[in-house]
């Protein structure tokens, strides 16, 4: 689960934005104008950003400058436009924007960027951590457009059902929801904890799954599923 800032000055982007992000989990915090995405980004310290560009104070290409001249930009940026040309999307990635989304944004679009900008950050953050780096995938023009971004290295190892192990002298529902918490945990980890992609690949309706995670206890923080993986 991440805390995400959607920047737009239309009313009906902000709710369908809004929506589909919580729906997968997400924090969602949103803003009409640059002034009040200042302040939520002092405020909260989102874990990523979805900036128009077109707004009637501030354009979100001169707010990305802003932010990047300031030392602001220390989250994932994915600049939106229903408008832009590739010279806009060039500027903006040139700056620092992770990615560029087109509108009308389609879900499957919103889901990947959104998904790869957190796994490109985390990534970030955890390379850092480290006392040498290597240097950070180039981002091109053409994948910009198109809403994706590359990754770092190659993804964190994720659990496989051949390495788990089960107590088989506990009582039958216990080693049951012993299993499918193993085998939950499992999809959300291999999904990067996509609520969508899970649901379609077990076979259950997402109100069913969303219960049936809580009923076992998983934890549907996305960061925590992560470090897990």
């Amino acid at each position: 689960m991440a805390n995400i800032l959607v920047v737009d000055d239309e009313l009906g982007i902000r709710d369908l934005l809004s929506e589909i992000l919580n729906d997968e989990g997400h924090n969602v915090e949103l803003a009409e104008n640059a002034a009040q995405a200042r302040a939520a980004r002092l405020r909260d310290r989102p874990d990523l950003v979805l900036l128009d560009i077109w707004m009637p104070d501030t354009d979100g290409v001169t707010l990305l400058k802003e932010w990047a001249s300031s030392g602001l930009l220390t989250m994932p940026v994915i600049m939106m436009s229903g408008h832009a040309t590739v010279d806009t999307a060039v500027e903006a990635t040139r700056i620092g924007a992770q990615s560029f989304l087109e509108k009308p944004i389609t879900l499957q679009k919103l889901l990947k960027a959104v998904e790869q900008g957190l796994a490109r950050d985390l990534h970030r953050k955890s390379l850092n951590s480290l006392p040498t780096a290597p240097a950070a995938a180039e981002l091109t023009v053409e994948s910009s457009m198109t809403g994706g971004v590359g990754l770092l290295t190659t993804p964190p190892e994720l659990p496989t059902p051949g390495r788990q192990s089960f107590d088989l002298s506990l009582p039958l529902r216990e080693a049951r929801d012993e299993f499918e918490k193993a085998y939950f945990e499992f999809h959300l980890a291999q999904e990067n904890g996509s609520m969508t992609r899970v649901a379609e690949k077990t076979g259950l309706e997402r109100t069913h799954l969303y219960r049936k995670l809580k009923q076992l206890g998983i934890d549907l923080s996305r960061g925590k599923r992560q470090n897990s993986a």
